[in-house]
């Protein structure tokens, strides 16, 4: 753990990823890499360079991908990894982890997610606010749980897939790597093809 988190992302997931960090109160420092030009500070925080250049933090920083895109998440992650980065798990003081459960590096836990015991979430994955994820979960690389996202016990998301917003998976359901579900879709059978599902109860759409 270094003093200071350099979060790559200035807007939008990055400014939350910031507010959790803020709210850890673990680092003496927090700051952006953004490639934004035009983006001099975020939530009083301060833009210090462009994301391309994080290589020359890695001794000083602790260094999050505080990007939304599950594939441009994966990219950078994969990036800082080959580089050696130090690269934390943010959970914010409000979401409520269980027993035995596993986070990998990268990933982000927003405020009133509820991660139940022995679920084991992958590297570079974001459980978004208020999403509840129950008993003995599967979560692969890179899966992002949508704002007020519901899954029961025993499911397992594969790697890449994004659920939606409000929407809900059924106990002991899989669902395939580089899905996208819809808002407030309903998963109540496996999903063994990536593809766009939306409906209740899904549907694939594309």
């Amino acid at each position: 753990m270094k003093e200071r988190l350099l979060i790559i992302g200035a807007s939008g997931h990055g400014k939350v990823c910031a507010d959790i960090a803020l709210k850890m109160n673990i680092w003496k420092s927090v700051a952006f890499l953004d490639d934004n030009e035009a983006i001099k500070t975020s939530m009083g925080l301060t833009v210090i360079d462009k994301a391309s250049e994080a290589y020359k933090y890695l001794e000083s920083s602790d260094i999050f991908a505080g990007v939304g895109s599950n594939t441009v998440r994966q990219t950078l992650l994969e990036k800082l990894e080959s580089l050696g980065a130090s690269i934390p798990i943010l959970v914010h003081p409000n979401a409520i982890i269980g027993t035995q459960v596993e986070l990998g590096a990268g990933s982000a836990v927003m405020a009133g997610a509820i991660i139940n015991c022995c679920t084991r979430m992958g590297r570079g994955c974001i459980v978004n606010t208020g999403a509840a994820i129950d008993h003995d979960n599967i979560l692969e690389d890179y899966v992002h749980i949508s704002p007020g996202a519901n899954l029961a016990g025993t499911v397992r998301i594969g790697k890449g897939s994004w659920l939606g917003i409000g929407s809900s998976v059924s106990n002991n359901i899989s669902i395939s790597s580089n899905c996208n579900i819809g808002a407030g879709a309903v998963v109540i059978k496996d999903i063994t093809e990536p593809g766009t599902y939306v409906g209740v109860p899904v549907r694939r759409v594309k």
